[in-house]
């Protein structure tokens, strides 16, 4: 894991003192790789590589980068690619000068040319130099992992992991993209390949470009979901399959040359995810977990500690205080340059830190499970009610108007209101990720001039772009229903850009590398091919998963109500927001010139009257109007 920068200057614009900038930009990810920094360039052809170590491989001189081939291809490289052995073995006419999977990935490119980047299992992002070719070529991983971003502006083309190293060039302002907050106040998320920041966009999973004298040359998928019919496949026969490939993918992400550890929860993803390390190593494990003070209802610990002596594990403990909460509030902004408004942030950054405290560099985690398992309860109450969705569809327009302006009458901050309306678009019933500002209420919190200019927008065009690439997949004659369709946008609008982009941001501030074997691309593929009916059966989430797992994890673990990663934000963080919103409310309306001051205040006095509605809703103005400020007031 590392901090990638470079631009390629390719027209030939002046710059002053570009070896200047790219040193800027390395600066301003330093925390992304404590362990090593370096810098190429070949000025008469413009371009200009920027990297910080973070060693996990082969941790000497030999590999620094920017990596430099005998040939003449740099490449930066954020990422691991956990296949990298046999690829060497297949490359045994080559002189190898270190045991990296960066210099594997050199000689491969000059070997296969940009389709070799099929070949990886891994997570990456990477800007490689082809001297010969005068092209830059860059790739992302196929779930997202990993980040990259990248701009180009006055005939210069500049990436980089993190949006704060561009943002240090000096031809490049911070400007907000108002379609992409329009976006933001749905899915609390910036959505690809927009950024908040006018002209900086992020590269979509599974996407590879290449960028030559005249630009931009292409931009286009390499990898996606690949179905196979499993229909007829008896279950049993499935979940051996799974649970091999699960332990395959576990055994990959154990490869290492510094300690890795596992986030631990109790639950049944890190639970396994333990289980199946401690069957990998003769060496005890090292788990971690986090609990807040006098917080039972929040609390996982004794599920965790039971976890951890049966497998064994060298069990460490964070406890979360008040303190500790009001005190990162204001950072979390430092950390987020591209928003994400999501308060489970405080805890992750908490058990990250105490994990490199504690010596791990490499941590395991049970991320993305869920929505390839479709293992939320509130998803299983979309599976039950699609069906009666499609039958209100039915219905004469003025009759599902009637019911939704009446509905609306009673509780126009009430989830139905918000799909009766859906339903009245013609809209599709579930928008995974949709964790913000519903559609209805967007009127009441913008500014006239605003909704004006987004007169054309509606965030229900960013998921109709999901919903037409799973229809539009080959799916190899196998039925597909709700099930699968939920988990295909789980998977492409939730895990790259929320949870990915979350574990990134959090693990890298705190110097540590975070791998998720349920992203594997080879798990994802046959996890999404498992038939719906294996995922939700018998009132239970995720059911497939469990009886795989069944080998492997008690009971009494796998069959445990699911609790969630969640924090007591209301009970300690309520007053330092409440004082931050009342006392910056009215400026950052003023000067933003986007949000209505009354529209504001009346979500926040609803959140704090209890409204259970509106419990998300504080965290999202606090946390949007602390970005503003931090990035572009």
């Amino acid at each position: 894991m590392c901090g990638i920068n470079g631009f390629f200057n390719y027209s030939g614009a002046v710059i002053s003192c570009p070896e200047a900038c790219v040193e800027r930009m390395n600066a301003a990810i330093r925390h992304r790789g404590p362990d090593d920094v370096g810098v190429w360039s070949d000025p008469g052809r413009g371009i200009f590589f920027g990297h910080h170590r973070l060693s996990i491989l082969d941790l000497s001189a030999a590999g620094h980068q920017p990596m430099q081939s005998p040939r003449g291809s740099v490449v930066t490289f954020n990422g691991e690619i956990y296949n990298y052995r046999e690829l060497k073995a297949g490359l045994p006419d080559i002189s190898f000068r270190s045991d990296t999977d960066t210099e594997v990935m050199l000689h491969l490119y000059e070997r296969e040319g940009k389709g070799f980047v099929r070949r990886f299992n891994g997570m990456f992002a990477f800007g490689l130099w082809d001297p010969h070719a005068e092209q830059l070529f860059l790739a992302r991983d196929r779930v997202g992992i990993k980040p990259l971003y990248y701009t180009q502006k006055n005939g210069i083309f500049a990436f980089s992991s993190e949006i704060k190293a561009l943002l240090t060039l000096p031809w490049v302002q911070a400007e907000l993209d108002e379609e992409a907050l329009y976006h933001f106040l749905t899915y609390s998320k910036a959505m690809p390949p927009r950024t908040m920041f006018k002209d900086i966009h992020k590269f979509r999973p599974g996407y590879s470009m290449v960028v030559g004298r005249e630009g931009i040359r292409s931009y286009e998928p390499y990898w996606e979901v690949t179905y196979d019919n499993y229909d007829r496949e008896p279950r049993a026969s499935l979940e051996e399959r799974l649970r091999a490939h699960l332990e395959r993918s576990v055994r990959y992400r154990m490869i290492s040359d510094v300690p890795v550890g596992a986030f631990l929860s109790g639950g049944v993803d890190s639970s396994a995810i333990v289980a199946l390390m401690s069957r990998l190593t003769s060496h005890p494990v090292n788990t971690y977990s986090i609990g807040f003070e006098d917080a039972p209802g929040y609390d996982e610990l004794e599920h965790a500690r039971r976890i951890a002596g049966r497998y064994g594990t060298r069990h460490y403990e964070r406890i979360v205080s008040p303190g500790d909460i009001q005190e990162f509030l204001p950072r979390v902004v430092e950390i987020y340059d591209e928003p994400l408004a999501d308060a489970t942030s405080i805890p992750i950054y908490f058990i990250s830190q105490l994990a490199r405290e504690q010596g791990s560099i490499v941590v395991l985690t049970g991320d993305g499970s869920d929505e390839l398992f479709c293992g939320y309860r509130n998803w299983q109450r979309y599976a039950r009610l699609y069906p009666y969705y499609r039958q209100f569809l039915k219905l004469p327009e003025p009759v599902k108007q009637f019911i939704a302006r009446v509905y609306g009458i009673f509780d126009a901050s009430a989830p139905e209101y918000e799909i009766f309306n859906r339903a009245v678009l013609g809209q599709e019933f579930f928008w995974g990720g949709a964790r913000a500002f519903k559609e209805s209420v967007k009127a009441d919190v913008l500014g006239e001039a605003y909704r004006q200019r987004m007169a054309g927008i509606n965030s229900y065009d960013e998921i109709l772009y999901f919903r037409r690439l799973f229809d539009d997949l080959p799916k190899q004659g196998r039925k597909t229903g709700d099930v699968d369709w939920m988990c295909f946008l789980g998977l492409k609008n939730i895990v790259p850009d929320f949870y990915m982009y979350r574990a990134d941001r959090l693990g890298m501030a705190n110097a540590i590398e975070l791998r998720v074997p349920f992203l594997d691309h080879e798990l994802v593929d046959f996890a999404l091919s498992i038939p719906g009916r294996h995922k939700v059966a018998h009132g239970e989430p995720k059911y497939i998963l469990k009886k795989a797992l069944e080998p492997v994890l008690p009971k009494e673990v796998l069959y445990r109500k699911k609790q969630g990663f969640c924090v007591p934000l209301r009970e300690w963080g309520e007053e330092v927001m409440m004082d931050y919103l009342e006392m910056n409310l009215h400026d950052f309306c003023r000067d933003t010139g986007i949000f209505r001051e009354e529209g504001l205040r009346h979500q926040i006095e609803q959140a704090k009257a209890g409204n259970t509605n509106y419990t998300n809703t504080l965290w999202n103005i606090y946390f949007l109007m602390s970005w503003f400020k931090k990035w572009l007031l």
